[in-house]
């Protein structure tokens, strides 16, 4: 039996019936299951801009290590 990632889920068929009521519900990530098992998750808006907002930080915090032993350059801004 695969893992399931979120305290709540719906069959893609409940789900099929009306996708409005389901998104409206979920206080938080909902698994969405075909034969029991689950085929993709659906998460509030306000929860993926998090978790983007998150990936960006930890992508630009690797560039500032890479780039932490660098030697700084001099530049005026009148010659950007």
């Amino acid at each position: 039996m695969e893992n399931i990632l979120a305290r709540a889920s719906i069959g893609i068929s409940e789900l099929k019936v009306n996708p409005t009521a389901t998104i409206e519900k979920a206080q938080g990530p909902v698994a969405v299951l075909n034969r029991n098992k689950p085929v993709a998750y659906l998460i509030p808006a306000a929860i993926w801009e998090a978790v983007c907002e998150r990936i960006e930080d930890i992508e630009l915090a690797k560039i500032v290590k890479e780039r932490a032993g660098e030697k700084a350059v001099s530049v005026k801004l009148e010659n950007l």
